[in-house]
């Protein structure tokens, strides 16, 4: 058995389940559906796309997202690659994320110079597939940092093909993703307060980009003929139909949109129809196993159970917080200000900056920095005034 929390489990899957240079016999788009098809694309893994049955059923959510980023990867490679092999596939891996480091990514931070090459890939990808899962259980917030991860496989592509990482392919792949979920949600004919949260998760879910305020106005907007592959526009698809799904009705509005938007990418109608016949399979045979899917609002829901869930983290963690609030003078000025009006620009800023430093210091609320985290932000500084001390308000007059 393989243990995907252990060392070398690496070795041991390539070793298992691969033999030696043997490419997968299919082109980009099967391997795409197939990918899809485990549920990668989507954010719930249920199986692993191997040569020979791979058990996962006593596994983490956690661990299968690390071997099927890591197959996922290697998958690439293998189509990519004429040559292909075990040991070179491993070092243009670490030379894929270094790059990634060297642009002011910090994957590397944990790594040892002594160790094997796979042993530090082994490490960069527990790095990569960390999530807020395992604060939040039973909700979905995981489910958008996992269908992100396709991400890695996209720019691992485009680094293969280029020789070298091109620093703009992810920010633009990025940008280009919420952009394009923004539309799908306003594509929606009953709209919701909370599909405003989904659009910020996914922006705060996005590891390489920093996004304005600038509101995308139209599929044309977002230029997408920049689009390099068919991986890209597949993914692009699929993303924007889960964007719809999310209520399990497609009327005329939201088909229209996403025929737009395949006519756009230039992919065949057929497709288009095999890509939401597949989502709505998928979603049909396994919603039992993805929270999202098992809530009249799932948006609401995972709104009131972070809510709950951040209390209670703030209430375990009182006299702490308190204490490092306390030797932050400014910070307390500035949240016993948002009590009484909206905090400008910069103001938001600052006290972004300084409230995640302040959770640095505090183990329990690392999570605020985790893929995502910084989404709930906005509660955390809801509650924060309702644990202070009766002189918080008198940080005003000073």
């Amino acid at each position: 058995m393989i243990n995907p929390s252990a060392q070398g489990w690496i070795d041991k899957f390539l070793s298992k389940y691969y033999s030696q240079n043997s490419p997968y016999p299919y082109d980009s788009k099967d391997f795409y559906c197939r990918t899809r098809d485990t549920g990668y694309i989507y954010g719930h893994v249920v199986r692993i796309d191997t040569h020979e049955n791979l058990p996962i059923g006593k596994w983490t959510s956690e661990e299968v997202s690390k071997v099927a980023l890591f197959n996922s990867l290697f998958g690439i490679y293998q189509l990519t690659e004429k040559q292909p092999s075990k040991e070179h596939f491993i070092l243009l891996a670490l030379k894929f994320y270094d790059s990634l480091h060297s642009s002011g990514f910090s994957f590397l931070k944990k790594i040892l110079p002594h160790e094997s090459p796979s042993t530090k890939l082994e490490k960069i990808i527990n790095e990569r597939v960390q999530t807020n899962e395992n604060i939040f259980i039973k909700n979905f917030s995981h489910l958008v940092t996992n269908a992100l991860l396709f991400i890695d496989v996209l720019a691992f592509q485009n680094f293969l093909l280029q020789e070298e990482l091109n620093k703009n392919y992810i920010q633009k792949i990025e940008e280009t993703i919420v952009g394009l979920i923004s539309l799908a949600l306003n594509a929606k004919t009953s709209k919701t307060n909370y599909d405003d949260l989904l659009i910020k998760l996914f922006e705060t879910s996005v590891r390489y980009t920093k996004f304005s305020n600038k509101k995308v106005e139209s599929l044309r907007v977002l230029n997408l003929d920049s689009l390099q592959t068919n991986l890209e526009k597949y993914y692009l698809l699929d993303l924007a139909a889960m964007a719809i799904w999310t209520d399990r009705i497609m009327d005329a509005k939201e088909s229209e949109f996403l025929h737009e938007l395949g006519d756009l990418l230039a992919l065949d109608q057929n497709y288009i129809m095999e890509s939401l016949f597949t989502l709505d399979s998928f979603i049909t045979a396994n919603k039992k196993d993805i929270p999202f899917f098992n809530y009249s609002n799932p948006i609401k829901h995972f709104y009131d159970q972070t809510t709950q869930s951040v209390v209670t983290l703030i209430t375990r963690n009182k006299k702490r917080l308190q204490k490092e609030l306390s030797e932050s003078k400014e910070l307390l000025i500035l949240l016993a200000l948002s009590t009484q009006r909206e905090l400008d620009t910069q103001e938001k800023k600052k006290v972004r900056k300084q409230l995640l430093d302040v959770c640095k210091t505090i183990p329990s609320l690392t999570i605020f920095l985790l893929p995502g985290g910084s989404l709930l932000l906005p509660i955390l500084i809801k509650f924060i005034p309702k644990i202070l001390p009766s002189s918080f308000n008198e940080n005003l007059d000073s």
